[in-house]
């Protein structure tokens, strides 16, 4: 159950040398599942303005990654890019599940290579709106809605309201929140309650208010561009899934 984190930030650096010398880094933007990979794929990844950087593997009992790994959000996979034009910031694509136990090592693994001074996190997160506690009834909820959870060190407007207690996170997204507060990062946690469990048009459009946002705005691309890549990777993960059924 190790989790390897393989990073190529240089032609020919292997990773151990990356690891000896901790990447600066002042944007980390860390989209967890399909759906949030998925929108960073479609409004802010673009092959000429990215290049992939890194890969995490592992093994546990609901994913098993491989050594060929695809750009596709789609695919079961831990992707890092850096921004060639900033190598400063970092993107990551996080569509595998991390277990429990796997979690505490995949944030010493992709921290521990960063310098922590200088880094502000995002994160992107789905989760079912089920979860979401109200005295109001969830059927009425317009869903999908964001809510936003943050440490004490990010002091920037929040693009949605706040999650309210006793609401709680789970799984990696909490993982790397509560990193980030223990090391004094300052983060912030955009989690979208839906009640689609697959890759959604209407869930991924629920994250565009964050376009705005100052750590997304100046990496945007052409919308309209954008939802030709968002209806080209709906189609794809049905072409996909239609083969296996």
């Amino acid at each position: 159950r190790e989790v390897d984190v393989l990073w190529t930030l240089r032609a020919g650096a292997s990773a151990e040398s990356a690891a000896d010398e901790p990447i600066l880094c002042s944007k980390f933007i860390v989209a967890i599942g399909q759906n949030a990979s998925a929108f960073l794929s479609s409004f802010i990844l673009d092959s000429v303005c990215w290049e992939v950087v890194g890969a995490v593997k592992l093994w546990n009992e609901w994913c098993r990654t491989s050594n060929t790994t695809k750009v596709l959000p789609t695919d079961s996979f831990c992707l890092f890019y850096r921004l060639i034009s900033d190598p400063t910031v970092l993107l990551c694509q996080c569509s595998c599940y991390v277990a429990e136990d796997q979690q505490f090592q995949w944030l010493e693994k992709v921290f521990g290579c960063m310098r922590k001074e200088g880094l502000q996190v995002t994160i992107l997160s789905t989760c079912p709106v089920a979860d979401y506690k109200t005295q109001e009834s969830t059927l009425t909820l317009p869903s999908p809605f964001l809510k936003a959870l943050k440490t004490k060190e990010f002091k920037e407007p929040v693009c949605c309201p706040l999650l309210e207690q006793p609401n709680i996170v789970r799984d990696l997204p909490a993982a790397v929140l509560s990193y980030c507060q223990v090391w004094q990062i300052p983060a912030v946690l955009y989690q979208c309650y839906t009640d689609v469990i697959k890759l959604d048009t209407v869930t991924i459009e629920a994250f565009k208010p964050l376009l705005s946002s100052k750590i997304l705005k100046s990496l945007v691309k052409d919308i309209s561009e954008s939802t030709k890549i968002l209806k080209k990777l709906l189609t794809t993960n049905e072409t996909h899934n239609n083969i296996y059924i």
